[in-house]
């Protein structure tokens, strides 16, 4: 029979760049914080390292190469990738767990072996294209696991959604012209790193499996849960994916500094429960990868929040859900590709 799971490992508190707002300080926060709710009952487990055929399946082995070199060579107060991103030597072995937690997490999932589960490693992994390390991320975490569904076992459609208030570019990226993975990302526009406008759908084959749905600062719970039940579940359902993914970043919370999205933990949690009926309805299972969120005690208790609405015996009861402008407006621009979201 299946269970919850946690995984971690050490190294994610190895991978210390200094004074950054993705630091050491997030995983314990949470953890302590989960300690205090007794885990919610989940198992925790040693996140694997990935295997390097897993890895570059989605990053260029010259680019893992080149994130090993230089990881290996840089110096004691750490090396700069770009303004955001800094490596020292201890971060390519956090990289590797970061990304084969997910992985192992997938393998769980897959199994039957877990009910569902919460990758909580860093550096985190989103921002991450394939040659291309940014925004603190090295490795996509996500997108490397959402291949390793396809590849390892032969899953055919996968959904990652993506709540982070910034935009995933690299999970777009990996996952632009293929219609295998339907990448949803929620998040605040304009914000950093400056991609994922409505307009952009995919290319290719993947053309429609790119859904934008990108908010102005200020919106709140209502906004989201209303994207949440009157687009994204009809897309789901239409989908039907056969395992669902999040992103799931706590930065949208009201007190986190990096943006302006004013999300509760009350708020994450209801979001939690549309995935966990929609998980039911579909027969999926749903596991999620720490992403960001940058206020301590906002990331915990978010974190709690989401964990105990994904761990419970049985979803949350649908509420009464007003379908706000900003979801009227997403419907009616994805109902041609999405004949489903067709607003009455």
């Amino acid at each position: 029979m299946g269970r919850a799971v946690y995984l971690s490992h050490p190294a994610s508190l190895q991978h210390d760049t200094g004074v950054d707002p993705e630091r050491a300080a997030r995983i314990a926060a949470i953890e302590a914080e989960l300690a205090r709710h007794d885990w919610f009952g989940m198992e925790r487990q040693e996140a694997p390292r990935v295997a390097r055929e897993t890895l570059t399946a989605v990053h260029p082995a010259r680019y893992v190469r080149g994130i090993e070199e230089l990881c290996r060579a840089a110096s004691p107060g750490g090396t700069a990738i770009d303004a955001d991103t800094v490596v020292v030597e201890a971060s390519y072995e956090a990289a590797l767990r970061a990304a084969g937690g997910a992985v192992r997490l997938v393998d769980l999932l897959l199994t039957g072996e877990a009910t569902t589960g919460f990758s909580a490693l860093r550096p985190p992994g989103h921002h991450a294209e394939p040659a291309r390390a940014m925004g603190f991320c090295l490795f996509d975490n996500v997108a490397v696991a959402a291949q390793h569904a396809l590849d390892a076992h032969g899953l055919e459609r996968v959904l990652v959604l993506d709540w982070d208030v910034h935009h995933g570019n690299g999970t777009s990226a990996a996952f632009h012209a293929s219609p295998r993975v339907l990448f949803v990302s929620l998040h605040e526009w304009p914000l950093y790193p400056g991609t994922g406008p409505a307009s952009d759908v995919g290319s290719g084959e993947g053309t429609g499996y790119t859904v934008n749905l990108p908010v102005g600062a200020g919106v709140g719970d209502a906004v989201y849960d209303s994207l949440f039940e009157h687009v994204v579940a009809p897309l789901a359902r239409a989908y039907a994916p056969q395992l669902i993914l999040l992103s799931a970043g706590f930065d949208g919370h009201r007190d986190d500094p990096l943006a302006d999205v004013e999300l509760t933990e009350d708020g994450f949690a209801a979001l939690a429960g549309t995935v966990r009926r929609l998980a039911a309805e579909l027969e999926a299972p749903v596991g999620a990868v720490l992403e960001g969120g940058y206020d301590l005690r906002a990331l915990a208790a978010s974190t709690a929040a989401t964990l105990r609405v994904l761990t419970a015996a049985d979803p949350p009861p649908a509420g009464d859900v007003p379908m706000t402008p900003q979801a009227r407006a997403a419907a009616a621009r994805l109902a041609e590709r999405w004949p489903a979201l067709a607003v009455v």
